[in-house]
């Protein structure tokens, strides 16, 4: 490390604040293997797959498990190129710093704040679904009064515990998804005295227009909401600052998450569809209180009801840890306010926990503003960051993929299979889902804002960032011990 970014690293982790109540000692390594999966599980697995898995539903019939299959296998490839980055060089901040290294400055700059963008899209749509699911008991009660106590709830969260906390969340939502899988299946054999149970288990799948209903289309355009549903699993990268031995916990994780998220998307919505005609599914309820509801189960439906509420609360605190570790990450490098890289003395980056409940408070007034409009236009935004940031950690692994064989470098630790087939093919079905969220005439607008977005972030470099900020981390192969910071 170069002396003036030593120098500067040491003022950063020593500096306390005048009445000496807090002292910037940088991120900790206290997350385990067991924190990490959780995360990632609880980033991924919420309200994506509770309430949006309606609207995905509808679009493509029961073939929209062929299309979770298709972007689960995708997202796979995509936490295999961010493995291969991160077990090469753990950094804080992650994918952030390896645009900036690997392709340029802007390139890390417009990935860092377009996935923080992305976690306040995907929190304020979990905090806007949990009001919906409040009104399942409440219902005169406006839906942004729940918002807004959802904010204030996740933010205390933030500022005392994280990792443990978010491990009791997951956990809670994936046994109700292993119940409901079982509880599904035993319907379909046993029956329960259900009416037309004769009609249940995999025939249903055909019985209501076929596997295609809606056509190849149908499936096609499906697509822009399934990558919705498994936005956030990136989170996994962000970690690498606060990881436990990173070169061991992070592959583990990546290798188990995209494989159980997979198996709980096809087979959860598989169970489903085979209880509940998907002609029968509506955004108005989740197909998981559906599916209780309608073979009379009224309390299993109020029991699950209140899963879904704790797992849009395990998805909003993974989210705001996600995004404030990111500017975290960008305020190191030079590419975000300077208070961004400051922690407490329990290492929690204050200020970017600050800022991002902030921003969620804006989703309170976006929901007083256009309550019925809300899920969906946060959702289709949140589409367009998502598969934005993939496309970049991608480009960023095959720009690494490129120095390692020019400059003979050793091998990776890590390596991602099928390469560079298998980039290949993963970039072009990336590029292929942006341009169907630009095709789809409901989600065109998000297409707009995204772009938009990318043009603001352009001018916002030129005029804080170019020639200001800090040079990413050196490409040297890392062999010595990591530091608290992630730097070496």
């Amino acid at each position: 490390m170069a002396p003036a970014d030593k120098d500067r690293n040491e003022a950063l982790h020593t500096d306390e604040t005048a009445n000496g109540h807090e002292e910037n000692v940088g991120l900790r390594r206290g997350l385990t293997a067991r924190h990490i999966r959780f995360m990632a599980l609880g980033s991924a697995i919420g309200t994506g797959l509770f309430m949006g898995s309606s609207e995905s539903i509808q679009a493509a019939g029961p073939a929209v498990l062929l299309a979770y299959i298709i972007g689960g296998a995708a997202v796979f490839m995509v936490m295999r190129a961010l493995g291969e980055l991160v077990v090469r060089h753990p950094v804080s901040g992650s994918f952030g710093q390896y645009a900036s290294r690997y392709i340029h400055p802007f390139a890390g700059f417009l990935v860092g704040w377009t996935f923080a963008f992305e976690m306040v899209l995907v929190a304020v749509f979990d905090a806007t679904a949990i009001g919906v699911y409040m009104g399942f008991w409440f219902a005169g009660v406006p839906r942004w009064i729940w918002v807004l106590a959802v904010v204030f709830f996740i933010a205390a969260l933030n500022m005392i515990v994280f990792g443990e906390l978010e491990f009791w969340f997951a956990l809670i939502k994936i046994v109700a998804i292993i119940a409901l899988i079982a509880a599904g299946v035993a319907i379909i054999i046993f029956g329960f005295g259900i009416a037309d149970h004769d009609q249940l288990g995999p025939q249903a799948l055909f019985d209501h227009g076929g596997f295609f209903p809606n056509g190849f289309w149908g499936l096609l355009s499906s697509f822009t909401i399934v990558m919705f549903a498994f936005g956030g699993i990136e989170i996994i990268g962000v970690t690498a600052g606060e990881a436990q031995n990173p070169k061991q916990v992070l592959p583990a994780a990546i290798n188990s998450v995209p494989v159980r998220i997979l198996l709980f998307y096809v087979l959860t919505l598989g169970v489903i569809m085979c209880t509940l005609p998907w002609n029968q599914i509506t955004s108005e309820i989740s197909p998981f209180v559906a599916i209780f509801d309608s073979v009379g189960f009224s309390a299993a439906a109020a029991v699950l009801q209140v899963v879904l509420i704790t797992a849009a609360l395990s998805a909003i605190n993974a989210d705001i840890f996600g995004a404030g570790r990111m500017l975290h990450g960008l305020a190191e490098q030079g590419q975000a306010p300077r208070s961004f890289a400051r922690t407490s003395r329990s290492g929690v980056p204050v200020t970017t926990v600050v800022t991002m409940i902030v921003a969620l408070l804006l989703g309170v007034v976006l929901n007083y503003l256009y309550p019925d409009q809300a899920l969906f236009l946060l959702g289709a935004l949140a589409t367009f960051a998502t598969v934005l940031v993939w496309l970049i950690i991608l480009a960023s692994h095959i720009r690494m993929k490129k120095v390692i064989a020019q400059e003979a470098r050793l091998p990776s630790e890590f390596p991602m299979p099928l390469w560079p087939v298998g980039s290949s093919i993963t970039v072009a079905f990336i590029v292929f889902v942006v341009v169907m969220v630009g095709i789809v005439p409901d989600s065109r607008p998000a297409l707009w804002v995204g772009l938009l977005w990318v043009a603001a972030l352009w001018l916002c470099y030129l005029a804080f960032v170019r020639g200001h900020g800090r040079r990413p981390f050196d490409l040297t192969d890392r062999t010595e011990p990591i530091t608290a910071s992630g730097q070496n």
